[in-house]
């Protein structure tokens, strides 16, 4: 006798005729995952399962049902693993001054993935002192990347003024990018927003900027050109 519950064509004849019962479906793992997390919210005050922490995790372990329970863990172990993995990216964000002698330390032999940025300065050049400031909140907007400076008579004997402010990019221990001069920078008008924007070109940090803050500011001079010269326009026109 042919199986009332198989996939063939003549029973779903059958079925649309309402002479066999629907097929019961079958539930999935995605279906486990949603009726666990309907569950969760119920005795989390409706959080989604993706928005407890591992503490909280933790807490609701006890209340899963036994069928559950595997997928429970999976969530708890991924969350586990996120957080390590954001502590281990997350273990800079500050800008740490160096001599020639951290040099072989600090970049060298910075480890596997890591990104560094390093400034040499001069104390009493104003330009060097805003790139510090800028440096300072970039390290702690992307403490996944090293942030460094180090004094030009310190890290690199006889390094001509001329060529200060001075940005090496690195990564991995290897130089990548370097911008040498003030002509590099736009002198002291230079924004914290074109900053971020310089260095993440290099890949050292990830910005969400979509574009350059220089191009957003031409723009809108642009525009207050066109418009200027719009306004002379009708000025001349009433004139007649």
């Amino acid at each position: 006798m042919q199986d009332p519950n198989a996939d063939t064509e003549w029973n779903d004849i059958l079925r649309a005729k309402g002479i066999l019962a629907p097929k019961e479906k079958e539930v999935s793992e995605e279906d486990v995952i949603d009726i666990l997390e309907s569950t969760i919210q119920e005795k989390s005050r409706g959080k989604q399962l993706e928005d407890l922490t591992l503490d909280e995790l933790n807490e609701n372990e006890d209340e899963i049902d036994e069928e559950d329970e595997r997928i429970f863990e999976a969530y708890r172990m991924q969350r586990l693993s996120e957080m390590q993995a954001a502590s281990l990216r997350a273990k800079f964000g500050e800008v740490r001054e160096i001599t020639r002698e951290d040099y072989v330390r600090e970049v060298n032999k910075a480890g596997d993935g890591v990104w560094i940025v390093l400034h040499v300065y001069k104390q009493g050049i104003p330009l060097c002192t805003l790139i510090n400031q800028h440096m300072t909140r970039l390290a702690q907007k992307f403490p996944e990347s090293k942030f460094l400076k180090s004094i030009s008579s310190v890290c690199i004997p006889n390094y001509p003024d001329k060529n200060l402010p001075t940005i090496f990019i690195y990564f991995e221990g290897e130089l990548k990018k370097q911008f040498v001069g003030p002509h590099e920078f736009g002198g002291m008008n230079l924004t914290f927003s074109e900053f971020e924007w310089m260095i993440s070109q290099t890949g050292a940090v990830k910005t969400d900027m979509e574009e350059s803050p220089k191009r957003q500011i031409k723009d809108v001079m642009n525009i207050a050109i066109r418009e200027s010269a719009i306004n002379r326009d009708d000025s001349d026109d009433d004139d007649y």
